[in-house]
């Protein structure tokens, strides 16, 4: 099969979409398509591209049932300009294969994240790693970028007193914080990167790294627009249930009571939150 060739995927190549204050993702390059999914699936049949209904039909049919393979042959490299700190979640998605700007061999910029007021939030009572939905006050919220900003601005006057003093690079970084801007090149296949979005693109997901995982997805639409589509129905939109929670189900279908109870029965209501 020739190399897989996508209009809508080719406007745009290489063009910057601005993430949080300072960050972007740019598609660098892209390997196959929907096309190379179906031709990958259907190679064992020895037979060719059938119809635009049938090609829907065979990759909701593949990512609906878990077979993965074809959805392998696809493949994608990113540009991605992120606060440090994201970029650790980011890492934690170890089948991605990563190139990141180095403070050994290169003086950091002096580009730190400062939040929109709009999201900062105070610690979630009931969500250990979570924000509250509501955002703190103006006068809070202008306090808080306050303590942030003088403090970035210590850490990288620190950073650039040492190298002017001649330290090395390698140790002068060690003090610059975690809201500082770091790029790397990022490359994924399309069922790992389908498994990254579905991580975080969900409401629990960092709102930092949820925004990057947006502008990813909509750029992987732009060449795969079916196999994101079922994507998008049969992972994002869609729930998985345990054996208990079917039987919970058949048994409200029926009519008759559900037999869980106390918080299985908690967790089960909010997977229809």
């Amino acid at each position: 099969m020739a190399h897989c060739i996508v209009s809508a995927a080719e406007e745009i190549l290489d063009k910057e979409f601005p993430v949080l204050d300072h960050g972007f993702v740019r598609l660098v390059d892209y390997l196959g398509s929907d096309e190379r999914i179906v031709q990958s699936a259907r190679v064992s049949y020895g037979s060719g591209t059938k119809t635009y209904r049938q090609d829907k039909g065979l990759i909701n049919y593949l990512l609906r049932n878990d077979h993965t393979s074809p959805f392998e042959q696809v493949n994608f490299t990113f540009h991605v300009k992120m606060p440090i700190f994201v970029a650790r979640q980011w890492i934690r998605h170890r089948t991605g294969r990563v190139n990141e700007i180095s403070g050994r061999y290169s003086v950091m910029s002096d580009e730190c994240y400062q939040p929109d007021p709009a999201h900062i939030n105070f610690q979630s009572d009931d969500n250990k790693q979570g924000r509250t939905a509501e955002p703190v006050d103006v006068e809070m919220a202008e306090k808080v970028l306050s303590i942030l900003n003088e403090d970035q601005k210590r850490s990288y006057d620190t950073y650039q007193k040492l190298l002017d003093m001649g330290i090395a690079r390698e140790l002068s970084r060690i003090d610059l914080p975690l809201s500082l801007y770091t790029e790397w090149y990022w490359q994924m296949d399309l069922h790992n990167l389908f498994h990254f979005l579905q991580l975080r693109l969900d409401a629990h997901a960092q709102y930092e790294i949820r925004i990057y995982a947006e502008t990813i997805l909509d750029l992987v639409r732009k060449v795969c627009p079916i196999a994101t589509e079922a994507f998008e129905e049969h992972k994002l939109g869609g729930k998985q249930f345990s054996k208990s929670e079917m039987d919970a189900i058949k048994s409200m279908l029926k009519g008759e009571a559900n037999p869980l109870s106390g918080r299985a029965l908690d967790l089960f209501e909010k997977k229809f939150d």
